[in-house]
């Protein structure tokens, strides 16, 4: 099952899942161990990449220091781990994520968060036998063996202090547990190899790729504190004025992670990303108990690039009104029919019928649907339609995408994909377990912390050539409804979120959580705000009943949670015509709303400013 949100989630993870839901080698000089001269030649691809960075990087960068430990105990592990009459381990890769974030939150005109953290967490990967038939196991299946005793798994903190010894202390005790896994695994599949069917079409287990080798110049991370404390107070108190409207918040964070990466292939990658957000939130009950929420998200790299004040304001104004509107809007009963999707609810379409599916990791597997395997070449989508995913992208129409990085979680350079061309599949979403006709990285393998990276979207891209105008949209989506001779079509302008399912044990299937849906009548062309339904349908039939596009993109900027974690993703889209999509019956909540009306309710309101 993988979701998409427009909140982001609290970036803290501890071993895979989260703390909370809220809206968040480099070698640099010595690193050789013993004087043994076969030690010296496999390590010389290193040295040499090590010379080049550090003659490019000023000396006093404590993340070179860093990268060297880990360069050093990487080095030590690869050349002498070896568990007597087994295989050693022929590839490894140590990743360190330095993680900081401040967040301030308020309610009711309130402080209720003024915090800030910082980690660091470690990633080994340790591979038994070779690059044609390893030890990796699907995510999730990846643990350590202890025949007698008590289990111990190893932490995967790294030290806060720019401890050379500390590092390679805390990786020591992970590669040891890796290896002995990886070598348990790997056992094991040969063993269950021999009752499996001779598959000659078997991609290899891991892609051999090129070293990378890239030192980012540190990035700086203000946070004015005192501004967002302030506004963060102000807008908040804006929500006292209206019971109705039981909770809110209003939330800043602002998050930086330094990566440092090593892999006996060569690779030495520092890179450093920021991301700020800001959201405002609230929620309510409809008279007939049905829960309503709605929400603004901003999100963007520098801290400049967050909305102003006057733009919050108005924000705020505008979720109170919509949430004010809902509560008074008919529910409307299941539907299908034809309906038009703004651009962020068709990039959301898109991201949960169609990118998934496109992962490379899901094309095998037992457990996996495998929509679009075996696909290659063929048609997939209506002809006007193209689709491509590009990490490489950082503002689309001047807004930041949330989905752009330099490397992928395995070493592995971004790179723009083209998935579907003109309405034909051309290639799948690729990290580096390679699929049947697709043997090396497109750089999408992704996760969260020290989670397992699998093939994940970036910056999903749809591209369309028949393009009409909003109004021209609205005129084929009246005439198609009359055309089913249907009393009348929908709009879906605003959309939270949604999931999917892609395996094989369960119904291969979509859902979307739309929040502003519009009725619009066939005789006159009004629209008339709903709520209370959802998009359900399954995923073939719904993208190749797409009819035509709006000609003005929008971006979609939040955060996909699947096995590997949640990362940050965009989608952009233009608006969507489908003959036929199907909306189901949202949960119907019978709470009954608070009993006593607010305490603010008695308090005289605050002067507004106008937004």
């Amino acid at each position: 099952m993988s979701t998409l949100r427009a909140g982001v989630l609290d970036s803290r993870c501890r071993e895979g899942h989260l703390e909370s839901a809220d809206p968040l080698v480099l070698w640099g000089g010595s690193g050789m161990v013993g004087d043994v001269p076969s030690l010296i030649q496999p390590v010389l691809p290193l040295l040499a990449a090590s010379a080049v960075l550090m003659a490019a990087t000023p000396a006093q960068d404590s993340r070179l220091t860093l990268l060297d430990a880990m360069a050093t105990e990487l080095t030590r592990n690869h050349q002498q781990l070896k568990l007597q009459s087994h295989e050693p381990p022929y590839f490894m890769s140590y990743q360190l994520k330095d993680y900081t974030q401040d967040v301030v939150a308020a309610r009711y005109g309130a402080v209720f968060m003024d915090d800030g953290y910082r980690e660091r967490r470690l990633y080994v990967d340790v591979r038994v036998g070779d690059y044609s038939f390893d030890s990796s196991v699907a995510e999730g299946l990846d643990f350590s063996f202890s025949t007698k005793g008590t289990s111990y798994t190893s932490r995967k903190e790294g030290p806060l202090d720019d401890s050379p010894l500390a590092l390679r202390t805390a990786l020591w005790l992970i590669t040891d547990e890796k290896y002995k896994s990886a070598l348990f695994q790997y056992l094991k599949k040969k063993g269950e190899d021999v009752y499996s069917v001779e598959d000659p079409k078997r991609p290899a287990s891991f892609s051999k790729e090129k070293p990378s080798l890239h030192t980012q110049p540190p990035v700086e991370r203000p946070f004015q504190r005192e501004r967002w404390v302030k506004l963060a107070r102000e807008v908040s108190a804006r929500f006292n004025a209206h019971p109705e409207l039981f909770d809110s918040e209003v939330r800043v964070t602002a998050d930086k992670v330094t990566r440092l990466f090593v892999s006996t292939e060569g690779s030495r990658l520092v890179t450093e990303e920021t991301l700020y957000g800001l959201h405002v939130s609230a929620v309510t009950r409809a008279p007939d108990g049905q829960l309503l929420d709605n929400s603004r998200d901003f999100y963007a790299p520098t801290e400049a690039g967050l909305p102003d004040d006057a733009r919050v304001r108005a924000s705020a104004e505008k979720v109170i009104e919509e949430l004010l509107a809902l509560r008074q809007a008919p529910a409307i009963d299941p539907y299908t029919g034809p309906a038009i999707l703004a651009p962020e609810a068709a990039g959301v379409l898109f991201h949960e019928t169609l990118g998934h599916r496109l992962e490379g990791d899901r094309q095998d597997g037992d457990n996996e649907g495998k929509t679009f395997k075996g696909q290659v070449g063929k048609m997939v989508l209506p002809t006007f339609l193209s689709l491509h995913d590009d990490p490489s992208l950082r503002t689309m129409g001047g807004e930041p995408l949330n989905g752009y990085y330099l490397y992928d979680e395995e070493g592995v350079k971004g790179q723009r994909v083209t998935l579907v061309e003109k309405g034909v599949l051309r290639n799948y979403l690729l990290g580096r377990r390679p699929v049947d006709g697709f043997l090396q990285s497109n750089g999408h393998g992704r996760s969260q912390g020290t989670l397992k990276p699998v093939a994940r979207m970036a910056n999903l891209v749809v591209e369309s050539t028949k393009q009409v105008s909003d109004a021209k949209l609205k005129q084929l989506l009246i005439e198609e409804a009359k055309r089913q001779d249907k009393p009348y079509g929908l709009i879906i302008r605003d959309i939270t979120g949604g999931n999917t399912n892609t395996s094989s044990y369960g119904y291969q299937a979509f859902k979307g959580v739309p929040r502003m849906v519009y009725r619009v009548d066939v005789k006159t062309g009004k629209e008339t705000l709903v709520r209370g339904v959802e998009i359900v349908g399954t995923p073939l039939s719904a993208v190749n009943r797409l009819m035509a596009t709006g000609q003005k993109l929008g971006v979609f900027n939040g955060f996909c949670g699947a096995e590997s974690g949640n990362v940050p993703v965009s989608t952009v889209a233009p608006a969507a015509l489908i003959q036929e999509i199907e909306l189901q019956r949202a949960v119907e909540g019978k709470d009954r709303p608070p009993i006593l009306s607010s305490p603010a309710a008695s308090q005289t309101p605050a002067p507004r400013e106008k937004p």
